[in-house]
Formats: C-alpha cells, structure tokens, sequence
C-alpha cells in the first residue's frame, strides 16, 4: 500500500500531480464490515447469490465505502497543515472484491480565501489505469490550526 504524504502550500503548483494512496485489494470483509458500520445491508453488496440474481457477476462495493478512501486520500493530504473546507464526489463505475483503488490527484488551481492559501483538487479513484470508479474536487485550506 502506497501512502500519499503531506502537501506543504508553498511546494504547490497548478496542474502538478500529487502523491497517490493505492489501497490493498478489497475483501469481502470488508464489505461486511462497513456494511454493518455504515447501516447499509443491502445483499448486493454482501451476498453473491443475491447480486447474481438481479443480473450482477457478484457483489460489489458501496459507492460510499470508495468515497471514503477518497476522503481519506485529501485528509493525509492535508495532514495538519491544511483543513478540508469541501469535498465531493462523483461515481463512475462499481468496485468489486480484489479490486486495487489507487487514489490521484492534482492541484486545478491556487487562491486565497478569508485570508488563508488555498488549494483546489481534482480527485480520481482508480481500479486501473484509465479506469476509475469515482472522480471529485476538494478545497484545502492552508495555515496554524489555532488559525482556523
């Protein structure tokens, strides 16, 4: 697993990419397990059986379990010297067990809000090369936390 490090402002430039996050495969458990966390109990993301018969190979991930990779994505970004002011996304296509999502991102654009450095993000979560599952933006916002 790769681990996306901390964005420093004053390193940052527009269109430049950003370190990745790849996440260990996706496990059954998992979707299990945030199935359960989540309230989310619908089969189709816990029971083969269940997705096969309303037409799917097996099942699949919760579109919100992908968002929240992406999330943690921008948060690792951030680390403690930024502060995630908007985030959002959009889904693209399903994520299945044994699924690789690799996290990217690159800085659209630098401005200043309220004061503080700023920096939009265009996000992609990817089960390969050229094909993700999710796209979005986030806003980080620079400096002190006692700042904020």
């Amino acid at each position: 697993m790769k681990t996306a490090t901390v964005l420093e402002v004053k390193q940052l430039r527009e269109g430049a990419e950003l370190p990745i996050l790849e996440k260990p495969p996706v496990t059954r458990e998992q979707l299990v397990r945030y199935a359960n966390a989540s309230g989310d109990l619908n089969p189709l993301h816990t029971d083969d059986e269940f997705a096969k018969s309303i037409g799917m190979d097996g099942v699949i991930a919760h579109g919100m379990l992908i968002m929240g990779f992406l999330g943690q994505y921008v948060q690792q970004l951030a680390g403690k010297e930024a502060f995630v002011a908007d985030f959002s996304m959009r889904f693209a296509a399903v994520t299945r067990p044994g699924d690789v999502i690799t996290c990217r991102g690159t800085v659209a654009r630098l401005f200043e809000e309220n004061g503080k450095q700023a920096a939009e993000l265009q996000l992609t979560a990817e089960k390969a090369p050229g094909k993700p599952v999710g796209s979005g933006t986030a806003v980080l916002l620079f400096g002190r936390q006692e700042d904020r």
